[in-house]
């Protein structure tokens, strides 16, 4: 608990808008209850301790000044500058770095940095700096493309993080050719007046390939590659020896009708959902999950390696199992009528949705069908061609059973944001041709709300037994964040009360759903709340309302639900005194969040890739966008049909002088008077794509400003018709009259 009270104590002071307080006054601005407190008073004063917060005049809390010189790590800029983010948090936040004062810092060096007053603005003291030395680099091998120019070969990185090119020599000794894509190694550094120097350790394909491309991100993110010989040796073994018929006490469950509901193109089906009724008329959901633990044991080859993955990594046209595909596809695939292993869990509701009892226990199951989620659509609107009847039945019972769920959920105060997906449409050789929203029908809600409850019971089950598991965390938001994003949702034309509840968050979100406004409001709700994280500790899950839970449904793809099922084996054996010890358990949450964020980066960032080569044989074409950035420099907007980002430049907004207005978060055009705020709708044409820098330069595709007016004729400032505004009164919503 004392870590997670640490980084959040770090979080709030390093907001922009702290202002020193005592530390019962800290304590109270991130929810720290009475029964926590002294947990809390112990990581505060780790902090004081080690130097990182301070105690200052009236005994308010606050980071230390900036010094002379610090140590910190590098993040660079397209436009040469960049800023250091200091390893030990000031109280003045990131240093930054001029673009003659860098010193050939790449991002991600550990560099240190000359600190350098820059004099008073607004009552506070601004620094820049200088980086003086740097002292670790943060990698030394590259991916890009390989040009030839007129002073020899260089190859150009891929993304942001390393922006100048570096020199190759021999380029025949791997088959290098004109716009291959490639690894660099790094040989020597760059300097003021040289290039970095590499070799060349790997081809990749021609760039603009899907496979190179593919390829590119995986080295990139430096993703596993194929299982080694004893994982497989290990998978194959367990395949041969698996017979479903050597039950060894498992309830057999064969004879009830159970289905899986998956996307079109999934292969590992590891969860599938039966529904009946008992004696007393209540329902009985049974979410049975794939048995994945007896087959990859503590500690095998197998569980050595799928601890290291982490999970399984889902590229667009491609997919890195967490498991080898004997498992993952085979033998711990819930494929209809094939008899498998599962661990069930079986909650019985009442009308309401309403927990009445959990039942928990080892089993083997045969899935009468499976099923995608648009065929389970169809069939509850009564396109019910090919499913056996049976399975029509129930679909139409999980269907009553999750809205009552889903009820008691929201009224409990779980978030749900609409951020939707886009579906890429591929063509055979991997390019992107199209790109549509992704299939949001109710069945997805439905197996939602089933998994949710599935892995909420297992976690009450095992916190009522006092071990140490792995739970799936998400922190309560500080007050400085609500208090910002009641600001920003002010700006958007709503309003919020200072410190939103969980239930005015609820109002807001529906208030703004189906609007120009929703994407934005969406947004930055999601921006307010940190980032769910595996962790031992009790700390809740803020977004769902939940005291305690895990992730145990999908173990064929995520090591933390293979550690939970251990546990969860470990009950039903009645030997819960051999889970694993919670401080082992700390760092590999710490290891398996960053692997989710890995996997998820990647896949961004390759869908990003695809949709830009797409986009750059558009040029000149029309998109239809929204607003969903702010900054000095230009507009970001998403595009609605595609879910990419593009910028607008304060140069290509139109002929005005335009500023960004940090207080009212909007852009104004200072002759003009017409402004730009997050949410708005806007149609933009694309002028440029650079594929490696991962960008997209977009202009507006219809003025902003009238340029045909009379000159020396004053120009009334341009309006916008605002969404309506949204007020909490007396616990309700209502629309402000205008």
């Amino acid at each position: 608990m004392a870590e997670v009270f640490k980084k959040r104590i770090i979080k709030l002071l390093k907001h922009p808008d702290y202002a020193p307080v005592k530390l019962a006054q800290l304590a109270k601005a991130l929810g720290v209850n009475s029964g926590d407190y002294p947990q809390f008073k112990t990581a505060f004063e780790q902090l004081r301790q080690a130097g990182h917060v301070v105690i200052g005049e009236r005994n308010v809390v606050s980071l230390p000044s900036m010094a002379g010189q610090i140590i910190g790590t590098f993040r660079a800029n397209p436009r040469g500058f960049g800023f250091v983010t200091p390893l030990e948090p000031t109280a003045h936040g990131d240093l930054f770095i001029p673009p003659d004062a860098t010193k050939e810092a790449m991002t991600g060096d550990v560099v240190a940095a000359k600190v350098v007053k820059k004099g008073r603005r607004g009552g506070q003291m601004r620094f820049s700096g200088k980086v003086v030395e740097v002292l670790q680099r943060g990698q030394n091998r590259f991916v890009g493309t390989l040009i030839k120019g007129a002073e020899g070969w260089v190859v150009q990185p891929d993304g942001k993080g390393f922006l100048e090119p570096i020199s190759v020599g021999d380029v025949t000794v791997k088959g290098g050719r004109q716009k291959d894509k490639v690894v660099v190694e790094i040989v020597t550094w760059p300097s003021e007046k040289h290039l970095a120097r590499g070799v060349i350790v790997e081809v990749l394909g021609r760039a603009g390939a899907y496979e190179s491309e593919t390829q590119s991100i995986i080295r990139q993110y430096h993703l596993p590659g194929e299982f080694d010989d004893g994982c497989l040796e290990h998978a194959r073994g367990a395949a041969a020896e698996f017979n479903p018929e050597q039950v060894n006490g498992r309830e057999d469950i064969t004879e009830k009708v159970i289905i899986t509901i998956d996307p079109p193109d999934a292969k590992d089906f590891d969860d599938a959902i039966s529904l009946e009724k008992d004696a007393d008329g209540n329902r009985v959901l049974g979410v049975h999950i794939a048995d994945v633990s007896f087959f990859v044991t503590f500690d095998s080859p197998l569980d050595v390696e799928a601890k290291a993955r982490g999970n399984s990594v889902y590229l667009p046209g491609k997919t890195i199992p967490m498991l080898p595909e004997v498992l993952s596809n085979g033998i711990c695939s819930l494929q209809p009528e094939q008899k498998r292993f599962c661990k069930s869990v079986y909650l019985t509701y009442d009308n309401d949705g309403n927990v009445l009892s959990r039942r928990f226990a080892n089993s083997v199951s045969c899935s009468a069908q499976r099923l995608t989620y648009r065929q389970a659509d169809k069939a509850l609107k009564g396109r019910t061609k090919g499913i056996k009847p049976q399975v029509v039945e129930l679909l139409k019972n999980m269907e009553v059973l999750s809205r009552a769920i889903e009820k008691r959920r929201m009224r409990n105060g779980m978030l749900h944001l609409d951020l939707p997906e886009m579906a890429l449409v591929m063509d055979k050789s991997g390019r992107v041709v199209d790109a549509h929203p992704a299939d949001d029908s109710y069945p997805h809600t439905i197996i939602e709300m089933f998994m949710v409850e599935a892995n909420e019971a297992v976690a009450s089950l095992i916190d009522r037994k006092n071990v140490g598991f792995m739970r799936r965390i998400h922190p309560e938001p500080d007050i400085l964040s609500m208090k910002n994003l009641s600001l920003l949702v002010r700006t958007l034309g709503f309003a919020l009360p200072r410190t939103p509840d969980r239930s005015s968050l609820q109002d807001l979100l529906a208030a703004v759903k189906g609007s120009d406004s929703s994407l934005a409001v969406n947004l930055v709700v999601l921006r307010s709340f940190e980032k769910a994280q595996y962790a031992p500790l009790q700390i809740g899950h803020y977004a769902l309302a939940s005291t305690h839970y895990c992730h145990f449904t999908s173990p064929i793809r995520r090591y933390a639900d293979l550690l939970v099922h251990r546990v969860l084996e470990s009950y039903l054996q009645n030997k819960l005194d051999s889970s694993v010890h919670e401080q082992d358990l700390t760092e590999i949450g710490k290891h398996i969040t960053f692997t989710e964020q890995r996997a998820e980066d990647a896949e961004k960032e390759l869908q990003t890739v695809l949709i830009l080569q797409m986009l750059s044989k558009k040029i000149g074409e029309e998109l239809d966008c929204v607003v969903t950035g702010l900054a000095g420099f230009g507009v970001f907007v998403q595009s609605k049909k595609y879910g990419i980002e593009g910028l607008i430049s304060l140069d290509n907004l139109g002929p005005d002088r335009w500023k960004f207005n940090q207080k009212s978060q909007c852009i104004i055009g200072q002759h003009s008077g017409c402004t730009i705020h997050l949410g708005r709708a806007m149609k933009v044409r694309i002028v440029s794509v650079n594929v490696g820098a991962r960008q997209l330069d977009v202009c507006p595709a219809e003025p902003l400003v009238n340029i045909s007016e009379p000159a020396g004729k004053k120009k009334a400032p341009k309006r916008y018709k605002k969404e309506p505004v949204v007020k909490r009164s007396k616990g309700k919503v209502r629309k402000r009259k205008r």
